[in-house]
């Protein structure tokens, strides 16, 4: 049983419930209304939804895997209470839980690929498999580009859904029988606001954990350039995350969306202020640890944004 919990622990069980709630939120409150209101019905179907969401679960399972294997040295030092590979789960079994996880879900991918004839598909999981392998070995050492990365496959949750839809508009010669422009504005938001805030939170992490990353040769920016170049950079990406909500909010009060805008400025931008400011009050690394879990809830309640779609 301790080894169970352990294995849930090191595939971060909880994140991945998010990928999958987001995928589902996407689905059913912006895909599916976008085909409806002209009659159609989208090619990803309820079951190919539940394939989709199965393979992203996995292969982001398997990163965190892989990402715990190599940071074995950091977490002794970082969070040494923490610690599973090596304590609980021995290096070889976590390395083949990676393989089979990984292959898992990329042979999920094919076959949805084939089914939904959107053979870019498996080829795309199978480069966010090997992105997230090169992470963890080197990536995440390097200024910013770890960061880049990572933030990027986090607005991959939403994008592969809105890749799929685009292809299924193609594909099949919709036209303006679809709101397409509506879908596609939608999903580009949402991906935006997930690297933002992706984004954000990784600097905030990289601020938590510089002992030990320090220690083993990682070039992160609090390490490279100084915590307050580091606090600059992630203020700087807060007010453009704050400045992007306010206009959407006033695009949004238009449509008399006045719940919407509510929901908006208490759960989402009042919050992102109190980071702005606990960032810059911030000297331990629990400060950074509680404005990362803060960030967290965040990038929650943004999600959740997308039921107002279903209930206007």
């Amino acid at each position: 049983m301790q080894i169970l919990k352990a294995f849930f622990r090191l595939i971060r069980w909880p994140n991945l419930v998010f990928i999958a709630l987001t995928q589902y939120l996407f689905y059913y409150c912006v895909l599916v209304p976008a085909f409806r209101d002209s009659n159609l019905a989208p090619a990803l179907g309820p079951r190919q939804l539940l394939l989709l969401s199965v393979a992203s679960v996995l292969i982001a399972a398997a990163g965190y895997i892989i990402n715990d294997y190599f940071d074995v040295n950091i977490d002794l030092i970082n969070k040494p209470d923490k610690l599973i590979v090596d304590k609980y789960i021995s290096r070889r079994w976590a390395m083949w839980w990676h393989g089979f996880l990984s292959l898992t879900g990329v042979a999920l991918s094919t076959y949805l690929g084939w089914k939904l004839h959107f053979l870019s598909l498996p080829l795309l999981n199978l480069a966010c498999v090997m992105l997230l392998f090169l992470y963890s070995v080197s990536l995440k050492r390097q200024i910013l580009t770890g960061n880049i990365l990572i933030s990027l496959l986090t607005a991959w949750v939403v994008g592969v859904l809105l890749a799929i839809g685009v292809h299924d508009d193609l594909l099949r010669h919709l036209g303006p029988q679809v709101n397409y422009a509506r879908f596609a504005r939608i999903g580009v938001l949402y991906a935006v606001f997930s690297f933002i805030i992706s984004m954000i939170r990784e600097v905030v992490k990289d601020m938590e954990d510089t002992e030990g990353d320090a220690r083993n040769g990682c070039r992160t920016i609090p390490i490279a350039w100084g915590f307050t170049t580091a606090k600059v950079f992630v203020g700087t990406w807060l007010v453009v995350l704050i400045g992007a909500l306010a206009i959407v909010q006033v695009y949004v009060l238009y449509f008399h969306m006045y719940l919407s805008a509510w929901y908006g400025f208490l759960l989402i931008e009042l919050p992102l202020l109190y980071v702005f400011q606990s960032l810059v009050r911030a000297r331990t690394s629990s400060d950074y640890h509680r404005i990362s879990s803060l960030v967290k809830i965040i990038m929650l309640f943004g999600i959740l944004s997308m039921l107002f779609f279903l209930y206007y």
